[in-house]
């Protein structure tokens, strides 16, 4: 697998790399941040693949092929990934769906079972092991849907990987119904092409849930030196965090207790997170109806 840094944002990848570069990654080749936060692993294996379709470069092939086979690794026995792999520190074994992170290793399995988006090039001996891992992270998906006053509902950002309840990650980042992360796995769910009765519930459940706590009339503002919630007549809006026993949005600073407004926590954190959002904006519109219609729902 790969790590965080030194190209959290990718950007050293369109660039040839200093030899000085060079010999930092091979000097870290042994260190155990692997991970699949922020996209990695999976982005970087895509580059890969992407270049050996260019180039015919075998090495490209097999350095992805070896990212594939870190997957497979790293994937629990009920179908979770966790954050990182092999270190297992703090919260990094959780599983964790936070930015995308399994929804993005699920979506790489879904096109390898498919040779889709360079995928094609991969051995069909991938083929079966792709949809034993994907069809594994489903039933863990379908196993974490959180519950809220009897009711199926979302997901959290993070999940324990024993008891597969919500979990606290960053002290901000409390166990909660995410109305960011919960879209992907929704969206993944909805890529299986016979869905169970269980899967069709899941789904239901979830957009019904997204529908239920949407938020009416407000937008946040950028000042430039603070993010403010003003009125906005007309506009829907979904809050990141939601209380997994009032359904209530909140929002937490470093210090890990629950305010009820954006405007109760410290600046930092007010501005280097996105606390609101229109995320399931797309999907309980025109996607699920689409998803509906093609499964006679």
């Amino acid at each position: 697998g790969w790590p965080k840094e030194p190209y959290n944002d990718f950007s050293g990848y369109y660039r040839e790399q200093t030899d000085a570069e060079k010999a930092s990654a091979l000097n870290t080749k042994d260190n155990t941040d692997t991970t699949i936060d922020n996209n990695h692993t999976v982005r970087e294996l895509r580059y890969l693949l992407d270049a050996y379709k260019t180039t015919d470069n075998p090495e490209y092939l097999a350095g992805a092929i070896m990212g594939i086979d870190y997957l497979f690794l790293a994937q629990y026995d009920n179908g979770g990934w966790p954050q990182y792999y092999p270190d297992s520190s703090g919260y990094r074994h959780q599983i964790t769906f936070n930015d995308n992170a399994m929804v993005n290793v699920m979506n790489l399995m879904w096109d390898i079972t498919k040779g889709l988006n360079n995928t094609d090039s991969i051995d069909t001996s991938y083929i079966d092991k792709a949809m034993i891992a994907f069809n594994k992270g489903i039933e863990v998906i379908l196993q974490t849907q959180n519950i809220v006053n009897g009711k199926k509902t979302a997901w959290c950002a993070q999940h324990d990987e024993i008891t597969l309840l919500a979990a606290t990650a960053r002290s901000y980042e409390l166990p909660s119904n995410s109305g960011s992360e919960s879209v992907g796995i929704v969206r993944t769910l909805m890529l299986v092409e016979q869905p169970s009765a269980q899967i069709i519930q899941a789904v239901t459940d979830a957009v019904t849930w997204f529908q239920e706590v949407k938020i009416l009339d407000i937008a946040t503002q950028n000042t430039g030196s603070d993010v403010i919630v003003v009125s906005s007549p007309g506009n829907v809006i979904w809050a990141r965090f939601y209380d997994l026993d009032t359904n209530l949005p909140f929002f937490c600073g470093r210090d890990g207790v629950k305010k009820d407004t954006l405007a109760e926590i410290e600046l930092e954190r007010r501005t280097g997170y996105s606390w609101y959002g229109n995320w399931p904006k797309n999907l309980i519109g025109s996607e699920y109806t689409s998803w509906k219609n093609k499964h006679g729902l």
